[in-house]
């Protein structure tokens, strides 16, 4: 009798358990395919109409009559389009995005905008590049200087607070992670140019200014000597080395072509010769 009565309460219990287990696969399905396109406008989407080229009020009237909003997210002066001008937008023309997606345009501007200039001095150079492109600023040359921290701007070539145009190109001075110790000089006297410019960028100093001396004692494109000329250096200091060259390379050069006069020779014999006759 005990038997039977668990054998029913077992029905019973995975009876339930079988209809939760409908219930809950009927309400997931019933979000999937009902609820959440309805909520999402599944199947539903708007073309991105291409807006450049036209102006700012032009743009706003297409954008609203399809549903779609916008916001203008930077001004630029471009001598190309007139003034209120749409230069760009995001997303791109053609694609395809839910109702009342905001577009976000960029505008051309008759006068160039100002901005301010960031402090990007002690900045890593990935810092200091975004702080100057946030601000509307280009990022121009990078030249490395030896100082202690690797990646860290020394200088920038307009001061930090002047107001200068949008797009101003703002060169930067980084450091190269040398110069905290000092290093020995190799004997590079003697030594073949390209032999001595890797003897030193071996030991972490650089090759400066390079200047030729006619020499009798070198054969050509040897060391003669450099400045400064120490045993020891701080690391990424530069060195100007003398090299040699041929003593009459410099001589042809002064001295011009060499002109050959032979046929003024020849024509100078042919009229002694007329004389003589």
């Amino acid at each position: 009798m005990e038997y039977f009565k668990s054998l029913s309460l077992n029905k019973k219990i995975a009876a339930i358990l079988g209809s939760l287990l409908v219930a809950g696969i009927t309400f997931i399905l019933i979000l999937d395919f009902l609820v959440m396109p309805y909520y999402t406008n599944y199947n539903e989407g708007v073309t991105v109409p291409d807006v450049t080229k036209i102006s700012l009020e032009e743009a706003e009237e297409q954008l609203e009559r399809i549903g779609l909003r916008h916001e203008v997210l930077d001004r630029r002066a471009n001598s190309v389009y007139p003034a209120n001008y749409i230069i760009d937008q995001s997303p791109s023309a053609k694609q395809i995005v839910k109702p009342n997606r905001k577009i976000y345009l960029t505008v051309n501007t008759a006068v160039t905008p100002q901005t301010v200039v960031p402090d990007v001095v002690n900045m890593s150079l990935r810092n200091a590049e975004i702080q100057l492109e946030n601000h509307g600023l280009e990022v121009g040359t990078r030249s490395y200087e030896s100082s202690r921290f690797r990646n860290t701007i020394l200088r920038q070539s307009v001061a930090a607070g002047d107001t200068v145009s949008r797009g101003t190109v703002i060169n930067l001075a980084v450091s190269d992670g040398l110069g905290s110790r000092l290093v020995t000089v190799p004997d590079i006297q003697g030594m073949r140019l390209t032999e001595a410019e890797r003897a030193l960028t071996g030991v972490g100093l650089r090759v400066g200014e390079i200047r030729f001396q006619p020499s009798l004692e070198y054969e050509p494109n040897r060391v003669i000597n450099f400045t400064p000329n120490e045993n020891e250096l701080n690391e990424g200091q530069s060195l100007l080395l003398i090299v040699s060259e041929r003593v009459d390379a410099r001589e042809e050069v002064e001295s011009g072509a060499i002109i050959d006069d032979s046929t003024t020779t020849s024509n100078n014999n042919r009229n002694f010769q007329n004389e003589d006759n």
